[in-house]
C-alpha cells in the first residue's frame, strides 16, 4: 500500500500545468473552438504524447506478451486501441499501436518506455528507438474535405484505424484514420521537423471551412462527451505507488537516448504526473488504478495468447464489480456552487470552465443514499449541452442511465457540499468515428 497524501494536488504535489507544447491556452476562445469542432473541423496537436518505435524478427511478440489485446489478425496499416497491465490487471499505460511493417510497430502512448523495459528485460530479438514525431488531429465534419484539398490521395477509402501513406501539402506523412473526439477525424503522423508546415497548410486550406485551433483549456472536453478516459486525468496508471522497483532502476540506468535534456527526462521517465484532487480520501493509491474492464475496455481483452495480468482480469470478467459511466451534473446545484462565492456561509471549491488547468486524476467520491458507490472523474463543462459532466466509475448496480446520485464536492480539509448528479450513457455525444464509409 503506498500513502496517498504524498500525491494530493496543492497539499505533497504540485501537479503539472497543460504547458504550450500542447498548445496555446486558446486560439479563439473555447466556446468558439468548441463550437468549431462540432460543426466544422478543428486541428489538435498531441505531438507531446512520446511514441516508441519497436523493429526486429520479436517485435510483434513484445506487444503480444505484454498487451491485453488479440494479434492473430493484425495487418500492415492496421492501428489499434493497445492497452497494458500489470500482473493485477490494471492498466500500465495505453495508446494507438501502428503496424507499419511485418517487423515494425510504432505506440503512441503515455509510457512507451514500458514497452521498452520489457522488450530490454525479456530478452526479444527486437530493437528500440524514441522517434520525435507529430501527431496532428483534424477532426469533426468538415475534416475529409479540408485534408483531400491539400492530399495527393484520396482519403475516402480510409477506413476507422487504419493508416495510409500520403503527400499532405507536398509532405509526406502517414495518416490514421481515428478521431478521437467523437466524430470523422484523422491524425497525420510525420517527423516532428515538418510539423509547422503541415500546421500552416491545414489552416490555410481550412480557413473557408471555418476550422479552428485546439486550446489546452478544453483539450479533455472532447474526451469527456466521447468517453475516452485518459491517463492521470481520468485514472492514474499503475506505475505511481510502490513497487516495480525493478523499473525504475531500469529507466535510471537506460534513459533512451532521445529523451535527454527533453522534459521527459524527469520524473516521466517513470510515468506521468501521478498527483490527484476531489474528495475522495482513501489511504492507498493503488486503489486509484484502473482496470481495462472498469474503463470499458472488456472488448479488447482476449485470451488467444498469454499476456501480463490475464489471470487477474478472467477473474474479473468473472465478477465485474464497476463500469464506466457519465455523470450529468445537476444545473440548479452547480449554480449554487458559483453563488456561494458571493453569498454569506462556505465557501465551496470552483467547478472550473470549461474544465482544470491541470493535469491531474480528479477524483470525487459518488455516493447513493450516504454510501460510496464510485468515483467521478476530472469533471467540465460543454458549451454543447450546456452541462456539466464528468466520466465515472460506479459499481454496477447503479450504473443503469437514469439512476440518480450525489457527488461529494470538496477536498476533505475544505467545505464540502453535495451534487445532485444523473447517471448518463457512454458516449454522451453521439459517436459518428467508425462510420465504414465516409460521406461525398
Amino acid at each position: 500500500m503506498t500513502d496517498s497524501k504524498q500525491f494530493r494536488a496543492f497539499r505533497g504535489s504540485h501537479p503539472s500545468q497543460f504547458s504550450k507544447r500542447d498548445g496555446q491556452h486558446e486560439y479563439t476562445g473555447w466556446q468558439d473552438e468548441q463550437w468549431g469542432w462540432k460543426n466544422t473541423a478543428y486541428l489538435g496537436d498531441w505531438s507531446y504524447v512520446p511514441a516508441i518505435r519497436v523493429q526486429g524478427p520479436e517485435a510483434l511478440k513484445v506487444f503480444s506478451d505484454t498487451s491485453i489485446n488479440s494479434f492473430i489478425d493484425f495487418p500492415v496499416g492496421k492501428a489499434k486501441h493497445c492497452v497494458q497491465c500489470d500482473e493485477n490487471g490494471k492498466v500500465v499505460t495505453e495508446g494507438v499501436l501502428m503496424r507499419h511493417g511485418e517487423e515494425d510497430f510504432e505506440f503512441n502512448a503515455t509510457s512507451p518506455q514500458w514497452t521498452y523495459f520489457k522488450m530490454k528485460t525479456g530478452g526479444y530479438d527486437a530493437t528500440a528507438t524514441f522517434p520525435s514525431t507529430h501527431k496532428l488531429q483534424v477532426s469533426g465534419p468538415k475534416a475529409l474535405e479540408i485534408l483531400e484539398e491539400i492530399s495527393d490521395t484520396s482519403l475516402r477509402d480510409l477506413k476507422f484505424m487504419w493508416t495510409k501513406p500520403a503527400r499532405i501539402a507536398g509532405l509526406p506523412a502517414m495518416v490514421l484514420r481515428q478521431g478521437m473526439g467523437g466524430d470523422i477525424g484523422f491524425e497525420l503522423h510525420g517527423p516532428i521537423t515538418q510539423k509547422e508546415a503541415l500546421e500552416r497548410a491545414v489552416l490555410e486550406a481550412g480557413e473557408k471551412h471555418g476550422i479552428r485551433q485546439r486550446g489546452w483549456r478544453w483539450m479533455q472536453i472532447n474526451h469527456l462527451e466521447s468517453y475516452f478516459p485518459t491517463a492521470t486525468v481520468h485514472y492514474l496508471p499503475a506505475l505511481v505507488g510502490e513497487g516495480n522497483e525493478d523499473y525504475r532502476a531500469f529507466m535510471d540506468h537506460n534513459l533512451p537516448p532521445e529523451w535527454v535534456g527533453t522534459w521527459l527526462e524527469g520524473p516521466m521517465r517513470y510515468a506521468w504526473n501521478p498527483t490527484f484532487t476531489g474528495s475522495w480520501d482513501g489511504d492507498s493509491i493503488e486503489d486509484l488504478y484502473r482496470s481495462p474492464v472498469e474503463l470499458g475496455w472488456s472488448r479488447y481483452i482476449k485470451f488467444d495468447h498469454e499476456f501480463i495480468g490475464a489471470e487477474a482480469l478472467r477473474n474479473e470478467l468473472a465478477n465485474p464489480k464497476r463500469t464506466g459511466v457519465t455523470l450529468e451534473f445537476d444545473s440548479e446545484d452547480m449554480k449554487r456552487i458559483y453563488a456561494s462565492m458571493f453569498d454569506s456561509g462556505d465557501v465551496y471549491r470552483l467547478f472550473e470552465v470549461p474544465h482544470s488547468p491541470y493535469s491531474f486524476n480528479w477524483v470525487d467520491k459518488v455516493l447513493k443514499d450516504g454510501v460510496e458507490i464510485g468515483h467521478s472523474v476530472y469533471p467540465g463543462y460543454s458549451i454543447t449541452f450546456r452541462k456539466a459532466l464528468a466520466l465515472s466509475f460506479l459499481d454496477l448496480e447503479h450504473s443503469t442511465p437514469g439512476t440518480e446520485v450525489t457527488v461529494l464536492w470538496g477536498n476533505p480539509d475544505e467545505p464540502q457540499t453535495e451534487i445532485r448528479a444523473t447517471v448518463r450513457p457512454v458516449p454522451y455525444k453521439s459517436d459518428a468515428t467508425r462510420r465504414a464509409a465516409l460521406d461525398a
